[in-house]
């Protein structure tokens, strides 16, 4: 099994930027899709972005199109999440998750097998 740690949370203003990373290590991630997901206070973790193995294909919640960005680098066996304009509703705990890559992509917690122990953002207003 794959163990994951995430880094880069922090605190920031709205409207700044955090670039979470997550290192893999135990297996390499080369063929496994990679997914963010985070918990606000109080709610149920939900589903931020995911990449392919290759990073052909990503997918990402409405509530982050157009502001995250997932990457990955295989070599290092590390995933990132770029997060700008940041939101005070962006708040939570981030997650890194991995599972085996299968033809479809994944967005539900439930398909993931391996979690890192997460990474707090706060966003102020």
């Amino acid at each position: 099994q794959v163990q994951l740690v995430e880094s880069g949370g922090g605190l920031v203003q709205a409207g700044g930027s955090l670039r979470l990373s997550c290192v893999a290590s135990g297996r390499t991630i080369s063929r496994y899709e990679m997914g963010w997901f985070r918990q606000a206070p109080g709610k149920e973790r939900e589903f931020v972005a995911t990449i392919t193995w290759d990073a052909i294909d990503s997918d990402y919640a409405d509530s982050v199109k157009g502001r995250f960005t997932v990457s990955r680098d295989n070599a290092k066996n590390t995933v990132y999440l770029q997060m700008n304009s940041l939101k005070p509703e962006d708040t939570g705990v981030y997650f890194c998750a991995a599972r085996w890559q299968r033809p479809s992509m994944a967005r539900r917690e439930a398909d993931f097998g391996s979690w890192g122990q997460g990474t707090q953002v706060t966003v102020s207003s």
